[in-house]
């Protein structure tokens, strides 16, 4: 599929979401700047949702099928190597704290049901959730093709109600991580990736009162210290899902040069990479600015120079050679 325009730069203000958000965080103890990390990581949800399922729609309207086997391996080649380096290089410098149950946690991208882990390895938990989403929808997907619509309405009334009853249950805080609470979110990308063509173009002045829900809603969540409310459980918070929607299918409508200059774009290109390795640079002794700007961003950079591309050179050669092999046979 043909590169979407503004998507790396939508990445570029998730990641800077995220970062900035959890330096200010821990730098001055602020609820507000955590709410807003995790609006970083909402709209990293909602992206991933809408391209994943508009790869899979276009190759369903080609062949009639999903390829599941060759969705895995092409997932394999973008998400692992840069992953499991980083995965390496952190399970050697703290190999004295950790515990075999937590990197197998993280190894077996099952980070958000493991409560307890230490802090390098708190950020993986949106990445298990990603896998875990990637493991179950292209299935779903294609077993209930005509039934897409209904089963991702269903994910959005039951992940409220879900969050709900951990809350009532006292896990607040725990399974605020787990798949079935942020699934809801995933479910809105994929629902705009089925709608998208239907919608009418959107236009900016309903593209700006979008913005009011997802500016307010995460500074309400962090005022309240995250003590969660049937309001923000129920209401605001998937009126910022469905605005961070709208806002993501404004921006592929009409392509904002901001978010398709040449920094952003690669800023939004190394978002990955950057989101595995700011959360060494971020929290712990080393959160100090310059070293963020020097050893993370340089971290990320070289994962994505040396880990991210030569593994996509790979995927892409594997795919020309059965290509050629395909129209050999034919």
């Amino acid at each position: 599929m043909t590169r979407i325009p503004s998507l790396d730069g939508l990445r570029a203000i998730s990641i800077s979401l995220v970062v900035v958000g959890h330096w200010a965080e821990l730098r001055y103890h602020s609820d507000v700047a955590g709410a807003f990390a995790n609006l970083g990581v909402r709209i990293f949800f909602i992206i991933s949702g809408y391209l994943i399922t508009t790869l899979l729609l276009k190759e369903h309207t080609k062949t009639s099928t999903i390829g599941l086997k060759e969705f895995y391996i092409r997932r394999a080649y973008r998400i692992l190597p840069a992953s499991f380096a980083f995965m390496l290089i952190v399970f050697v410098i703290f190999r004295h704290d950790l515990r075999w149950y937590h990197a197998a946690a993280a190894v077996l991208y099952l980070a958000n049901f493991d409560f307890m882990h230490p802090w390098y390895l708190g950020h993986l938990w949106s990445l298990s959730v990603e896998e875990q989403f990637y493991f179950l929808w292209p299935g779903v997907l294609k077993k209930w093709y005509r039934q897409r619509a209904a089963i991702l309405f269903g994910v959005c009334a039951l992940a409220p109600l879900y969050r709900i009853a951990c809350h009532l249950a006292g896990l607040h805080g725990q399974a605020d991580e787990t798949f079935p609470a942020v699934a809801d979110t995933l479910a809105i990308g994929c629902l705009l990736a089925i709608f998208a063509g239907k919608m009418s173009r959107i236009r900016g002045i309903w593209a700006v009162g979008m913005m009011l829900p997802v500016i307010f809603v995460p500074a309400y969540a962090g005022r309240l210290h995250f003590h969660i409310t049937a309001a923000l459980l129920i209401v605001l918070w998937p009126a910022m899902h469905l605005s961070i929607a709208g806002l993501l299918l404004h921006t592929v409508q009409r392509s904002y040069r901001f978010l398709n200059v040449q920094p952003i774009v690669w800023l939004g290109k190394i978002s990955y990479s950057l989101y595995l390795w700011q959360q060494l640079f971020v929290f712990g002794k080393a959160a100090r600015p310059w070293y963020f700007a020097i050893f993370a961003i340089g971290m990320a950079t070289a994962s994505y120079h040396f880990v991210e591309l030569p593994m996509l050179r790979l995927r892409e050669n594997r795919t020309e050679r059965e290509r050629t092999a395909y129209a050999a046979a034919a």
